[in-house]
């Protein structure tokens, strides 16, 4: 981990857990390997910013179709907020709404991501989905000239092989625009 990294947490609701409408394979354990990333971060003054999906307020197109089909979520507070293991944490650091599947669509992420970069750092990727929002995010980090770690075990998709595609799509692109590491080959980087 390097002081100038920027952790990415996107999305890391209740409604991704087991036994939930969109639960991901493995929302529980990735929420608890962000943890250790934010552990070490706190220790070393890496900053944080975290990310909640929510509907779009005046949808166009297909995000119309999306918050007819999906209502019953949209109406649910605790399927929106943040997994307990991470809510104390989401505390210490902004939380950003999106209506986007890119996380590096919110201004001032996008701000921070530029920063990061300009100083040395990598945006650093942890949450879920893995093959929408979290993919999503790396490509257009990718596009803004910014370095991306994608930390597997604090990365959850719908299932494994939906996971495995995703980080074969961003295989193709390392190492030249990012890395692909789990918790701990992250946290022994200096």
């Amino acid at each position: 981990m390097k002081k100038e990294d920027l952790i990415l947490v996107i999305d890391m609701q209740n409604v991704y857990l087991s036994g939930q409408k969109w639960a991901c394979l493995n929302t529980e354990g990735a929420a608890q390997n962000i943890l250790k990333v934010l552990d070490a971060a706190g220790n070393r003054d890496v900053p944080a910013l975290f990310t909640k999906f929510m509907p779009p307020q005046d949808p166009f197109g297909r995000w119309k179709t999306y918050n007819e089909t999906y209502r019953d979520i949209n109406e649910n507070e605790w399927l929106n907020e943040m997994v307990v293991p991470l809510q104390k944490a989401a505390g210490n650091y902004p939380v950003f709404e999106k209506s986007v599947y890119s996380s590096l669509k919110v201004p001032e992420i996008k701000k921070a991501a530029l920063e990061t970069t300009a100083h040395g750092g990598r945006v650093v990727l942890t949450g879920v989905v893995a093959e929408c929002c979290v993919l999503s995010t790396a490509f257009d980090a990718i596009d803004l000239g910014c370095e991306f770690i994608y930390v597997t075990d604090a990365v959850s998709g719908f299932d494994r092989p939906r996971e495995d595609a995703s980080i074969l799509m961003l295989s193709g692109l390392s190492p030249l625009h990012g890395k692909i590491m789990d918790t701990g080959s992250y946290l022994k980087e200096t």
